[in-house]
């Protein structure tokens, strides 16, 4: 079974980073959900990138807030896709230092941005990637995407 790897930077990120672990659920994708600390705890997180592939981790969507540190330096470790969500926290500049220190990495350090608080996007995108090669993952999407058309044809019913 594929897996993803979800990380971020306190408890307070869950609510937003549940997204992500609910749509990868409803891919059938596994998920390992960890609280690691850039800041706080760096032993942690050089100890989950180091071991992420060895772990069965496929990818890994990294949430942090303010001074985002998080998706960046989990991806100078690991040679596997990360995805950053950029998480507007009580102590942020309006989510756009988070947005900044994900998204402005150097080269050959990449990490995939999505919007502010957009977990489920990243979740989305982990399950695409991990579609490239596995037909029932791809088939749940395309499912998924047809619902969304579905929402949007609805939408017009009585207007």
């Amino acid at each position: 079974m594929k897996k993803v790897g979800i990380i971020m930077g306190s408890k307070s990120d869950l609510p937003v980073m549940q997204k992500a672990i609910d749509i990868l659920t409803q891919f059938g994708v596994e998920s390992e959900v960890k609280i690691v600390s850039a800041h706080r705890t760096p032993e942690m997180m050089f100890q989950f990138a180091q071991e992420a592939k060895v772990n069965g981790i496929d990818i890994i969507i990294a949430g942090a807030g303010g001074a985002a540190h998080l998706p960046g330096m989990v991806a100078s470790i690991v040679p596997l896709p990360v995805i950053g969500v950029p998480i507007k926290s009580r102590n942020s500049i309006d989510g756009w230092d988070s947005i900044l220190s994900i998204l402005q990495m150097p080269e050959g350090v990449p990490v995939a941005t999505v919007a502010l608080d957009g977990a489920s996007n990243a979740g989305i995108f982990a399950a695409q990637i991990l579609a490239t090669n596995d037909n029932e993952i791809y088939e749940k999407i395309i499912k998924y995407k047809e619902g969304l058309k579905s929402k949007v044809f609805n939408s017009n019913k009585g207007l």
